[in-house]
């Protein structure tokens, strides 16, 4: 059973400065509603029952967004307004299964995920990436159906353009399950062109085993001067823990960068 996810929300964003200097990014609109939400939607839709967002001091604005409630009773009160009372039971709903945890300095997505450790109760658990949008179909949803049929963890994979695989993390393929899932046999940290075994790319959805804690608590400082979950990952893999890598079937949305942040209103808009 899987019923929390962790969201790591401490980053930065450079890519969507200058705006993201002063203005978290995971509350920028998308198509009128926070980017967050989606993700929290997709996790709902899911079956989650708990959310551990990571965040940092500098972007307490996120713990903000969801307890502002002297606020919005002060505005509702006044104004009667219908569109905000749906708005706040929403968030209050929201609220309800959110926890957070900080990790103040940037040392990347595998020590943003150990700072959850105390948090995380099954033997295994969802992580989300914000940047990455998925809509059309939830990616989590059928990540969870299938880790129940096979009891391990699972990692979303799509194709990318093979001059672009050093921004990912590259699997390289076992043995395929069907024609939407594959077994792993090595996952790569932003690989070079030649150096990559594929073009298979990893994108921000996991399931993971509580072991992956163990790797990350003993595991040096990678690629930028950070810890990545890959190589955590990838010494699971190599003692023998099974990874799946699933395509999901929906369409993919990249909010990390200012392009792919406007287009994911306009595609958005379109459904």
């Amino acid at each position: 059973m899987i019923r929390q996810a962790i969201i790591p929300l401490a980053g930065l964003g450079t890519r969507l400065l200058p705006i993201t200097s002063v203005f978290p990014k995971e509350l920028l609109p998308i198509n009128g509603k926070p980017g967050i939400e989606y993700i929290l939607d997709e996790c709902i839709d899911a079956g989650i029952k708990e959310v551990v967002f990571i965040i940092s001091k500098k972007k307490e604005l996120i713990k903000k967004y969801f307890y502002n409630d002297k606020l919005f009773k002060k505005i509702i009160k006044k104004k009667k307004d219908i569109r905000l009372k749906h708005e706040y039971q929403k968030i209050k709903k929201y609220k309800k299964m959110i926890k957070f945890v900080y990790q103040n300095a940037p040392k990347g997505t595998g020590d943003a995920v150990l700072k959850t450790k105390s948090i995380i109760k099954d033997k295994f658990f969802l992580m989300l990436l914000p940047d990455d949008l998925i809509i059309k179909r939830n990616c989590s949803k059928d990540m969870i159906s299938l880790f129940k049929k096979k009891k391990c963890s699972v990692m979303a994979s799509m194709r990318v353009n093979r001059k672009t695989v050093n921004r990912w993390g590259i699997y390289s393929k076992k043995s395929s399950i069907n024609k939407n899932n594959f077994y792993i046999k090595d996952v790569i940290e932003k690989p070079s062109i030649k150096s990559a075994p594929s073009n298979n790319a990893v994108i921000g959805r996991y399931i993971l085993s509580k072991k992956i804690f163990s790797k990350l608590n003993k595991l040096k400082k990678g690629k930028s001067g950070e810890i990545h979950i890959t190589d955590a990952i990838r010494k699971l893999i190599n003692e023998g823990d099974i990874f799946i890598g699933h395509i999901f079937k929906g369409k993919y949305l990249d909010c990390g960068t200012m392009s792919g942040y406007i287009k994911s209103s306009q595609e958005i808009s379109k459904i």
